[in-house]
């Protein structure tokens, strides 16, 4: 970092100075700017179970000009970089590693056994810095896709079973801590900040949760199979196809082949172009 920058908590900054320097950042991202009104950005920040007193923003003359925000998984062991960026004129300044390393430094002071973070493949230039700094890729997550009146091959008649929120929830944070493999964004305390609550079913040893984001459009929040083989996961699959036929069903890029992902296409869904790696380092 530059003699004229320093690191301060996140929670000093005005929520629309950090918003600005979010959506600055990410103007050019490779899968699309962030666009999000300022309205909407508490409502982010849950869904990324973001504290604002663990992550740290790169202050130059008064302006932030990079940001790491931090969600702790106090109960798995590990803080999570819950997105990193820096505006385009502050890029190669050294802001963005100086923030990566007090982000690593500071979850061991805190007593975490390891920290993690989600990075788009395509992204070269993020995957060399968290390279360089020993994360190690633990799975790839996927998104798909699926258009309006596409042919699903047809399964015979399986029982699945809604659930309310809550109970989903209770299920799949079990699941969650037993496993402790699974992206935050598909866990409860995620999808708990959901402004609308979510469908979720249930088939076996599969749990679904989805929204219906208008009459023309559904995505997927959350698929989970916590047997071998997915077949459970492939049956609630084929039924949300045949459910909601004409309508296009989306799933963003936060899938696990292995633990539900998979299923998507098994049912023939699309597998979207871009994919994440959710990376971890132990400490």
């Amino acid at each position: 970092m530059q003699a004229s920058e320093s690191i301060h908590p996140a929670e000093t900054v005005a929520p629309a100075a950090l918003h600005a320097a979010m959506t600055g950042a990410f103007a050019d991202y490779l899968i699309g700017s962030f666009a999000l009104p300022l309205a909407q950005w508490s409502t982010f920040l849950a869904r990324h179970a973001v504290d604002l007193s663990c992550s740290r923003v790169a202050v130059q003359r008064g302006e932030v000009i990079a940001f790491a925000l931090v969600a702790p998984r106090a109960e798995l062991g590990r803080w999570r970089l819950a997105t990193m960026g820096a505006l385009p004129a502050a890029r190669g300044c050294g802001a963005a590693p100086a923030l990566l390393d007090d982000f690593i430094e500071r979850a061991g002071v805190a007593g975490m056994r390891g920290v993690e973070l989600e990075c788009i493949a395509q992204n070269e230039r993020a995957l060399r810095l968290y390279q360089s700094r020993r994360f190690d890729v633990d799975s790839p997550l996927y998104g798909y896709t699926r258009a309006p009146g596409e042919a699903t091959p047809e399964l015979a008649p399986q029982n699945v079973e809604p659930l309310a929120a809550e109970a989903a929830y209770e299920w799949l944070d079990a699941v969650a801590l037993r496993r402790a493999d699974l992206p935050l964004q598909v866990t409860p305390v995620s999808l708990r900040a959901l402004a609308t609550p979510p469908v979720a079913w249930r088939h076996g040893d599969a749990l679904l949760v989805f929204s219906e984001i208008s009459a023309d459009a559904v995505t997927v929040q959350s698929i989970v199979d916590s047997s071998t083989g997915l077949r459970d996961a492939e049956v609630l699959v084929r039924q949300l196809a045949a459910r909601y036929a004409m309508r296009r069903i989306t799933v963003p890029q936060l899938q696990r082949p292995d633990i539900g992902g998979d299923a998507f296409e098994r049912a023939g869904f699309e597998r979207l172009p871009m994919h994440q790696y959710l990376m971890r380092r132990p400490l």
